[in-house]
C-alpha cells in the first residue's frame, strides 16, 4: 500500500506523533510512504488568481511546488491529511494547500485516481476543536471524490505529546491500531468497489450543471474529453 501524508505543521508534536503511531500499526502493509511537511513542502498561499480554473491548474503560480505532491497524491493508495488545531480549525498552511487544490473538486475537474482511494484525517488539540478541524480536511477528500474516508482526532490535554498521560498515550495507541487493521482490510478490496451513494450522487448533481455550462470552457472541456457528460463513469 502506497501511504501519503500530508501535515499542516512542521512542529513534530502530538499530530505527528498520533500519525505516526498509525502507521506503525500498518508499516507491514506499506510498499512506499512520502510525508510533506506545510510549509516548508508548499511556502506559498494562494493568490486567489482563478487561473487554475480558467485556464488549467498548470498556469497557477504555485504549480512547480505543487505538482511534486499533486503527483504522490494520485499514486497513494491512501491519504492521509494530517493538522493540528489552530483556532478550532486546521492550521493556515493546510487550509491554503487545500485551496490550492480546489480546482481538483467535482464542480471543477476531479480526477479518476481519486475514486479508488482511501483518506484518513487525523487531528489533536490540547483542548477542544479536532471535530471541526477534521470537518475541514474531510470536505475536500468527499468532493476529490475519494472512496473510503476516516477520521481520527482526540484531545491530548497537553501542549507537547511527551506531557501526555501515559494513560491516554495507550488509549490512542489502541483506537489508532483498530483503524489500521480497518483500514487495511479495506484497501485490500477498494479495487473492486464503486464510490459509496453520496459521491455517485454528488457526481451525477455535477454532471447535470456540466452539461449546460458556459461559464468555465476548461471545465466543460474535461468532462466532454473524459465522456463523463455522455454516461461514462470515472470508476
Amino acid at each position: 500500500m502506497k501511504v501519503i501524508v500530508i501535515y499542516g505543521s512542521m512542529r513534530k508534536g502530538s499530530t505527528y506523533n498520533c500519525v505516526q503511531v498509525f502507521l506503525e500499526s500498518i508499516t507491514d502493509k506499506i510498499t512506499e510512504k512520502r510525508e510533506f511537511f506545510l510549509p516548508k513542502d508548499m511556502p506559498h498561499f494562494c493568490k486567489g488568481c482563478f487561473s487554475c480554473f480558467i485556464n488549467g491548474e498548470e498556469t497557477c503560480p504555485h504549480y512547480m511546488e505543487m505538482k511534486l505532491i499533486i503527483k504522490a497524491l494520485e499514486d497513494a493508495d491512501l491519504i492521509i491529511l494530517a493538522s493540528p488545531v489552530y483556532v478550532s480549525d486546521v492550521s493556515g498552511k493546510m487550509k491554503s494547500f487545500l485551496v490550492h487544490l480546489a480546482y481538483r473538486c467535482m464542480v471543477h475537474r476531479q480526477h479518476r485516481e481519486m475514486f479508488k482511494k482511501i483518506g484518513l484525517v487525523i487531528s489533536t488539540a490540547a483542548g477542544a476543536g479536532t471535530r471541526t478541524t477534521n470537518k475541514t480536511m474531510k470536505r475536500s477528500l468527499v468532493f476529490w471524490g475519494v472512496n473510503k474516508i476516516y477520521s481520527y482526532g482526540v484531545n491530548v490535554a497537553a501542549s507537547e505529546w511527551n506531557e501526555v498521560n501515559i494513560k491516554k498515550k495507550k488509549k490512542i495507541e489502541r483506537q489508532l491500531s483498530k483503524l489500521g487493521n480497518k483500514i487495511a482490510k479495506i484497501a485490500m478490496t477498494l479495487n473492486n468497489s464503486k464510490p459509496n451513494y453520496c459521491t455517485r450522487m454528488l457526481f451525477n448533481i455535477m454532471k447535470i450543471g456540466h452539461k449546460h455550462n458556459t461559464w468555465n470552457e476548461t471545465d466543460y472541456n474535461y468532462w466532454k474529453v473524459n465522456g463523463w457528460l455522455n454516461g461514462k463513469k470515472p470508476w
